[in-house]
């Protein structure tokens, strides 16, 4: 009985870390409609903010897969919670120097955190669950909790803002950083004094042979599975996907005269309010829906909705009730991709993992490594908006989704059971 409530605390706790990735992370996507208009920046320069903020993620993923492994989950999770501090604090402080240099350096900075934060929480659930699908299954649950900072981060920052793109500064999100600051505060005073499993910690025999220089050199690793380097890249695309979708979105409905920021926000809040509800979905039924079904089903719905996107005139307009606001219908598309997207995450690294065993911490690093998707997929897409226009700048997302849907059919089978791994 005590393991089983010290497990239940341990999952609240890597809860609501994933509540704090969104509601963080989101930020940089929301303040692109600020960036562009206080300093000037073009579609792709705006998304310079989500850019640097991702690009961590390629810096810190090996690295703190290998802290991970030597200092454990509690360690980690500390400091990412100081390191989060730290980045949002930098981020509030651009708004008093008027300075796009020190925002993109807080951006970065916040970026270390997030990473770190993502190598706890996705192994440490899955191990929790057991793996298969009770593992997917509390990997959706918690992602619900990331939807949930996801939905109030846009909606937040884009009340903030107001009515007008035009009048928009960094100043105005000041009330929502300090909210992430404080956030990141009494993280770090919870996690201290939370007891968190150890399941993956390099033991003291190991430690010392490491010091001492006698440990063999193991011939395989993460990169010997076929199946999880081809996740890897698709979590790359994921997470490009994924940003890319209501960043894009946010921008071009900003640019509409009778729109604006704060209804923009407010849709994009709609985004991730549907991606907490698909995950909240994925995990009742994740524990009798195999992962390679749910993504293959997803990643069809996806390219559906997208098609819509780019397909429906501008011109074809729909009321939303709850704000009374006129926007094109084919924004409906945008915020129904959240259905789609919000499991393809929890999918994808159950698939990944799946079969690693003891190379799950360093895998854990490569494949944060590789959510510097989230970066690098927005600012392609905002550079190809530059030339092609917003909606022709989601050809980039038809893209990624078709990469999913190819790895969730042939990419996702462990064709190297050879290996030993415990």
């Amino acid at each position: 009985m005590t393991k089983k409530n010290g497990n239940v605390f341990a999952i609240g706790v890597m809860f609501l870390l994933f509540f704090m990735i969104a509601f963080v992370t989101n930020f940089a996507g929301s303040m692109g409609v600020i960036v562009k208009n206080q300093f000037g920046a073009s579609n792709a320069m705006a998304q310079l903010g989500t850019l640097a903020n991702f690009i961590a993620y390629a810096c810190m993923g090996i690295p703190g897969g290998l802290i991970l492994k030597r200092k454990g989950y509690k360690f980690t999770s500390l400091l990412a919670a100081a390191v989060g501090f730290v980045g949002v604090a930098i981020q509030f402080a651009s708004g008093y120097a008027e300075s796009f240099a020190v925002y993109v350096l807080g951006a970065f900075v916040a970026g270390f955190s997030m990473c770190l934060l993502n190598l706890v929480v996705n192994p440490m659930l899955n191990t929790l669950g057991g793996g298969g699908n009770r593992g997917n299954q509390l990997i959706q649950l918690g992602g619900s909790c990331n939807s949930v900072g996801g939905t109030i981060a846009p909606i937040f920052l884009g009340y903030m803002i107001g009515g007008q793109a035009a009048t928009a500064s960094v100043g105005d999100a000041a009330p929502a950083m300090i909210t992430a600051m404080a956030i990141f505060a009494l993280a770090f005073v919870i996690i201290s004094l939370s007891a968190i499993p150890e399941p993956h910690m390099e033991t003291a025999e190991e430690k010392a042979a490491r010091k001492a220089g006698n440990t063999e050199k193991d011939p395989h690793g993460p990169l010997s599975f076929r199946h999880f380097v081809l996740g890897a890249i698709a979590i790359f695309f994921y997470v490009g996907v994924e940003v890319g979708i209501p960043n894009t979105a946010n921008l071009y409905m900003s640019s509409l005269e009778g729109v604006g920021p704060a209804i923009a926000g407010t849709l994009v809040g709609f985004y991730w309010f549907l991606m907490m509800c698909g995950r909240l979905i994925g995990g009742a039924v994740g524990g009798k829906v195999s992962s390679k079904a749910m993504l293959t089903t997803v990643c069809l719905v996806a390219l559906a909705f997208v098609f819509a996107l780019m397909y429906i005139p501008e011109s074809v307009q729909v009321t939303i009730p709850v704000i009374e606001a006129q926007v094109p219908l084919s924004m409906m598309f945008m915020f129904l991709c959240g259905l789609c997207t919000s499991v393809m995450w929890g999918a994808i690294f159950n698939l990944a993992a799946e079969g690693l065993g003891k190379y799950t911490p360093l895998a854990s690093g490569i494949f944060m490594t590789l959510v510097c998707g989230g970066g690098i997929l927005p600012f392609i897409q905002g550079f190809v908006a530059d030339f092609v226009g917003y909606i022709g700048s989601y050809w980039v997302i038809v893209a990624g989704l078709v990469y999913m849907l190819y790895y969730a059919l042939v990419g996702s089978k462990n064709v190297n059971t050879d290996i030993k791994v415990d």
